[in-house]
């Protein structure tokens, strides 16, 4: 049924159609009981033996939504209704900016990709809150994902992020610091170690002030040196984070296509690897002790299990939501069940250490 759907929404341009597809989830999520009736279908093939708990959050499996496809907390329930474990909004910034000019994103279907460059368009930090606020229904965990404004210069970026802590952590399950967007100049920056430690101290602060023990993780980008991934690491447990998200997009083009010249981030099957080559990286600096959300090129539950035996302890998905459609979780989880049964899900990071620390194995 959603071939159908998708091959007449693949006819607009990619814009136009993601907001009639927000559309739609929207207006779904404003039947409560039919939210709650196709979110219980699709969790059929989900056995408590998935659920999880990281950082003091409970997600009822592996499989929840990354930030990018909600921005403003629009159709929350709408996602929750197609069976994610989790939902992340944003990126948010503190006042509304319109982002990069049209045209900004780009399907690539034969590499099953997609390219943006948004730039952090959403209606602002006080919206989203308003949003939350009038919200009464939350089956799992609900992330926030916060940025800076593009016009706020790098090094006053600590006052955006904060504020939007102020604004937005007492109504979020937890907060993700966005430093590794590649559509706002200057963002990555802030991965390097000195002001990463200054804008992360600085928001663990103002977060212990206005919603104590809400955990904060670190979303970072897959194009790091496995030197820097070292750092970042280092550098969150040194801030106390509850984790990382790995990964955002790539600015890398790893094929020859007509769209490839076009800048922005990369998402999809092209960043499968690279991002499970940082999970693995950051799980072994760390030692398996910093929990780490797993993202990038997720479209089946195969693509779920490499990333929990990469070392990821929960998996969040956003291009393959497009291509797969909303019955993607309730098509993975019955398989992923069988996946992780061989080894069990709870044993699975004694798994993974064992294989990294094979003679040769990757690093």
């Amino acid at each position: 049924m959603y071939g159908l759907t998708r091959s007449l929404l693949f006819q607009l341009s990619a814009e136009r159609a993601h907001r009639l597809g927000m559309a739609g989830l929207h207006y779904l999520g404003r039947s409560r009981d039919l939210c709650e009736s196709l979110r219980e279908k699709a969790l059929e093939g989900a056995p408590p033996s998935l659920a999880i708990e990281v950082a003091g959050l409970r997600f009822a499996h592996p499989v929840a939504l990354a930030a990018g496809l909600d921005k403003d907390a629009e159709a929350v329930d709408g996602l929750f209704a197609c069976g994610f474990s989790g939902v992340e909004i944003g990126t948010l910034t503190p006042r509304p900016q319109p982002g990069n000019p049209s045209p900004r994103l780009f399907r690539l279907p034969e590499h099953r990709a997609i390219i943006n460059r948004m730039g952090f368009n959403n209606h602002g930090a006080t919206q989203a809150a308003a949003r939350l606020r009038m919200q009464t229904w939350r089956p799992g965990p609900l992330g926030v994902n916060i940025g800076k404004n593009k016009d706020t210069p790098l090094e006053q970026a600590v006052d955006d992020y904060v504020a939007c802590v102020d604004a937005l952590a007492p109504l979020g399950d937890y907060v993700v610091v966005n430093a590794s967007s590649p559509n706002t100049p200057g963002l990555r920056k802030l991965q390097e170690p000195e002001q990463l430690g200054q804008l992360l101290g600085a928001v663990q602060e103002r977060l212990a002030t206005v919603a104590p023990g809400k955990p904060l993780f670190l979303k970072i980008a897959p194009d790091l040196s496995p030197e820097a991934v070292d750092e970042v690491v280092d550098v969150a447990r040194a801030q106390k984070l509850a984790g990382l998200i790995a990964t955002n997009t790539t600015v890398a083009r790893p094929f020859e296509h007509p769209l490839a010249k076009e800048a922005g981030g990369l998402s999809g099957a092209p960043v499968r690897e690279p991002a499970n080559a940082v999970i693995r990286r950051a799980w072994l600096r760390s030692g398996g002790a910093l929990p780490i959300i797993g993202v990038g090129g997720v479209f089946t539950a195969q693509d779920v299990y490499e990333k929990l035996r990469a070392g990821a302890s929960v998996v969040q998905v956003y291009t393959g939501f497009i291509y797969e459609g909303p019955g993607m979780v309730g098509n993975i989880l019955p398989t992923l069940a069988t996946l992780l049964a061989r080894d069990g899900y709870k044993q699975v990071r004694d798994v993974i250490g064992a294989e990294h620390r094979k003679p040769g194995a990757p690093n």
